[in-house]
């Protein structure tokens, strides 16, 4: 029994670490370092919902929904397909962009105000013009809405379905009140605060979203020709029905993506909640908590960290 103990111990351990030198990538121990243990005050106390989600294993679905949903804006899509670089480097984003959520997370409060500033420049530099002739700016505080509330939807829809704990409805509102601090300093003007106002919010974009050539292209990547090892295909397949089934029906439908409540039911939703308590299983601190390296960096949450 104890061989058999110890030997999955080996495994979670080695699972885990695959997956966070995927996410946090070569710099994801100095930088577990320096968000988790630097002295100082944080932005968010232990006691707030947005630790919790983001520390769950079902951002990874939550983050994969959030760019199926935020492809939707033209402007956005444009902005991400012409200046991010995410089928170039799809892993360096995800490195960046977790390593941002984690920092504005669990950070020491002048350090986050430091990466927001990095985030705030960077966004200045991205502008240009669709095919169709319209101008946009990744600082365009409309836009950076937009973005910001797709990802916040998106995230408490994949803790909420696959979370470990997920949250009661009071719970559900200080969310997205804690989202809306990281908003308010990217520079999203009034960003919603409770439940209710993200979905009045969400539902005052309607009119402007739409599935272009260059959304359905990244549907199709990020779905069928992810960037994955052959060995975690399955998982991931798991991770990104998921991903889909979170989407409100006009919107994976605007991306051609099948959608079938019976299959969702019986065989989506049981795939991602056991390959996401997979997920939390390997990254469960086991030896590497013994060994002084906890791995604390969250899911792959797509935002707005360039």
């Amino acid at each position: 029994m104890g061989l058999l103990l110890d030997n999955g111990r080996v495994l979670r351990d080695r699972i885990g670490d695959a997956i966070f030198s995927r996410v946090a990538g070569p710099d994801g121990p100095e930088n577990r370092a320096r968000i988790h243990d630097a002295p100082g005050p944080r932005w968010f106390g232990p006691e707030r919902p947005v630790r919790q989600v983001h520390a769950d294993a079902s951002m990874f679905t939550g983050g994969l929904s959030a760019l199926l949903l935020q492809s939707l804006h033209p402007l956005a899509m444009a902005a991400v397909a012409g200046h991010s670089g995410f089928r170039g480097d799809p892993w360096g984003r995800l490195q960046r962009t977790s390593t941002f959520l984690a920092m504005t997370t669990y950070g020491p409060a002048d350090s986050v105000q430091r990466a927001v500033d990095r985030v705030r420049a960077v966004h200045e530099t991205v502008h240009g013009t669709t095919p169709d002739g319209q101008e946009y700016s990744a600082a365009d505080p409309h836009l950076l809405c937009w973005v910001h509330i797709a990802e916040v939807d998106s995230f408490l829809r994949a803790h909420q379905r696959f979370g470990a704990r997920p949250l009661d409805a009071a719970g559900c509102d200080a969310y997205v009140e804690d989202m809306a601090r990281i908003a308010t300093a990217l520079g999203v003007p009034d960003p919603p605060t409770n439940r209710a106002e993200l979905t009045d919010r969400l539902a005052a974009y309607r009119s402007e979203l739409r599935a272009t050539p260059e959304a359905r292209s990244t549907a199709r990547f990020l779905l069928l020709n992810p960037p994955v090892p052959v060995l975690a295909r399955l998982p991931y397949g798991a991770l990104a029905a998921g991903a889909v089934s979170l989407l409100p029906v006009w919107a994976s439908r605007a991306l051609w993506l099948p959608r079938a409540p019976l299959a969702e039911d019986v065989f989506v939703r049981p795939l991602g909640t056991a390959v996401t308590a997979v997920i939390r299983w390997a990254l469960a601190p086991g030896e590497r908590a013994r060994r002084g390296q906890e791995d604390r960096l969250p899911g792959p949450g797509q935002g707005t960290a360039g």
